[in-house]
């Protein structure tokens, strides 16, 4: 008896979770999504903020594809001489948050319902129209979307999702095992404080 033969079906490509250490200088942001367009990298999410370093921002780049695909992204960011650090959240425990804002169409016969599921989802609102709330949700992106599909019957006027961003779990805070630029650079500060002129000066020593 011959069996019949299923059809492969094409897994959807996985999601890497990036985090970035860049300087903030102009243009950088334009230097690292130009690499990702050159070479074909789809980038489904970018979040950019400064750090607890003044002068380091920090940059969390979800990309789609394969391991293959995001380990040639890393080597081709280890060559850019803004990026100060890479962190693969995908060899790491994390902890990733998102914020999304939607507005949703209301009438007098659904407000209480709609109400109802933005509590149970702990939204806030954020603006109240005669028409229309704006709920506020934070949470991983699986409660977001959940949020979304759950709003959607009633009438999705708008949204903005803020992107993923992500800091490394336990006390090491971004002091990951693995980081690309060497394990021994990693346990250094992200930043070097630079040594104050006065005491540089007592340093060098009194040729007169």
């Amino acid at each position: 008896m011959t069996q019949a033969t299923i059809p492969h079906q094409r897994e959807p490509n996985p999601e890497q979770l990036l985090s970035l250490l860049v300087r903030d200088e102009p243009r950088v942001l334009t230097r690292i999504t130009a690499l990702f367009g050159r070479r074909g990298y789809n980038i489904k999410s970018l979040s950019v903020g400064s750090t607890e370093h003044p002068g380091v921002s920090r940059m969390t780049i979800v990309v789609s594809g394969d391991r293959g695909v995001v380990e040639q992204a890393i080597r081709q960011l280890e060559k850019l001489h803004d990026v100060i650090r890479i962190i693969d959240h995908s060899l790491e425990k994390y902890v990733d948050r998102e914020l999304v804002l939607v507005k949703v169409a209301i009438t007098p016969e659904n407000r209480v319902e709609v109400r109802q599921i933005a509590e149970d989802f702990r939204s806030r609102i954020v603006d109240v129209g005669r028409h229309a709330l704006t709920f506020e949700v934070t949470g991983d992106e699986g409660k977001l979307t959940a949020f979304i599909e759950q709003m959607r019957p009633f009438g999705i006027l708008e949204t903005m999702r803020t992107g993923r961003i992500a800091l490394t779990r336990g006390s090491n805070a971004d002091i990951p095992g693995h980081v690309y630029h060497g394990e021994t650079q990693a346990l250094r500060p992200a930043v070097q404080i630079e040594q104050p002129r006065e005491e540089r000066a007592r340093e060098v020593p009194n040729l007169f």
